[in-house]
């Protein structure tokens, strides 16, 4: 893959990602422990994100630079995209569900402040 001098690629916004893939993961914990029976909290709020991450590190699209580029369930593109989109925008819904409206709402406004910055990323994946 040749990333070029692409935004997607620059070392800052990988740290952003990141930062919003653990985010994405504490949200849905945070949702998860809000919504489970008493009994069920500390079982789900460390299943859950647990479940979403090995989703997020088995499916990818191979050659993809702002991961390793190695995968173990090789992954379209186009379908890491939606993969991608549901975690992250799934965290700040999952957040908002759980009743963390305003930081719900900030987390959106980042994710689409990173995404517009990661266009170049993006239309890699819609190519592979």
């Amino acid at each position: 893959m040749t990333s070029g001098p692409g935004l997607g690629y620059h070392p800052a916004v990988l740290a952003l990602r990141l930062l919003l893939e653990v985010t994405a993961l504490v949200c849905f914990g945070y949702w998860a422990w809000h919504v489970s029976p008493q009994g069920l909290r500390y079982v789900t709020v460390v299943a859950v994100p647990v479940l979403v991450a090995a989703a997020w590190g088995v499916f990818a699209t191979p050659g993809d630079e702002s991961r390793s580029g190695n995968t173990v369930v090789t992954t379209p593109g186009p379908v890491r995209l939606l993969l991608e989109l549901t975690v992250f925008f799934g965290g700040a819904a999952a957040l908002y569900a759980a009743g963390a409206h305003t930081p719900a709402l900030a987390l959106t406004v980042v994710l689409v402040a990173y995404h517009a910055a990661s266009l170049d990323r993006i239309a890699w994946l819609m190519r592979q």
